[in-house]
């Protein structure tokens, strides 16, 4: 498939700020089942810094505004081509060691609910065992917008039994934790959902190891595997830990963020 995004991202603030500090996560990952092509990042009144590839293979560029600036827009533009990988994180090149990300966070720890709804999934095949778990947050975590926060727990969510896509991710990575199986959070964009309806929003899934195919995607919310529709941008322990924005702004003022995400096909 081959995709348009556009992504932007405006901060502003009520008293002006003296300095912003930015580091980016907004390349999208090199691996089989994605090209890019004429990918742009602009910060306005930017000054960009050195770029690298951290030890999990994510592009980060560093980004520095020097104020006074009362408002900052993060652009991002470009195109992709997706395949369908069926899931599969095919030819991605990392050096941490899976085992790493047995580590929990503080909004993936689990509780007595957690560890119970962890030891109802009998199966025993390591694939067929991810996708029962996936299952499982997909039963028991109805989407619905606006009834967390960035802050919500994968105890709390599953405990109020609805969320967002993250709160279906920290849950699904909980649960595979809880299994001695490897998993991590992803961040990326969704074209559409899994009934083809449009999806102008950031997305998050999660990616567990699978014995003999090495990192796999799993979403719960959509109660599927990431395909063409899907585009990876990055990955962590947590949402915060592979947040696309990270930054430091030197200043008084509160901050408000507007977002806008908008993901087209482009004709064959």
């Amino acid at each position: 498939m081959k995709l348009k995004i556009s992504h932007e991202t405006v901060y502003r603030y009520d008293q002006p700020i003296r300095n912003l500090v930015q580091s980016l996560r907004l390349t999208p990952s090199v691996f089989e089942g994605q090209k890019t092509h004429d990918w742009q990042i602009d910060v306005s009144g930017g000054i960009k810094g050195p770029g690298f590839r951290d030890g999990a293979g994510d592009w980060i560029e560093g980004w520095t505004v020097r104020g006074p600036v009362d408002h900052v827009t993060v652009r991002i533009s470009g195109r992709i081509d997706t395949r369908d990988m069926a899931g599969v994180l095919r030819g991605h090149r990392e050096m941490i060691n899976p085992l790493t990300y047995l580590r929990d966070s503080p909004v993936t720890q689990p509780d007595a609910a957690l560890r119970e709804l962890a030891g109802s999934v009998t199966e025993t095949d390591p694939l067929a065992l991810a996708h029962g778990l996936s299952l499982a947050i997909h039963e028991r975590i109805a989407f619905r917008n606006g009834v967390t926060h960035n802050g919500t727990t994968a105890a709390e969510a599953l405990a109020l039994g609805e969320g967002v896509c993250q709160d279906h991710t920290h849950a699904l990575t909980a649960l595979a934790r809880l299994r001695g199986i490897p998993a991590r959070y992803v961040s990326g964009y969704l074209h559409s959902t899994i009934d083809g309806q449009a999806h102008d929003a950031a997305h998050a899934w999660a990616e567990i190891m699978v014995e003999g195919l090495g990192w796999v995607g799993f979403d719960a919310a959509n109660k599927c595997c990431p395909d063409d529709r899907y585009v990876r941008l990055g990955s962590g322990i947590d949402a915060n830990d592979a947040a696309p924005i990270r930054g430091v702004a030197m200043g008084t003022g509160a901050e408000d963020m507007d977002v806008m995400v908008r993901v087209e096909e482009i004709a064959q």
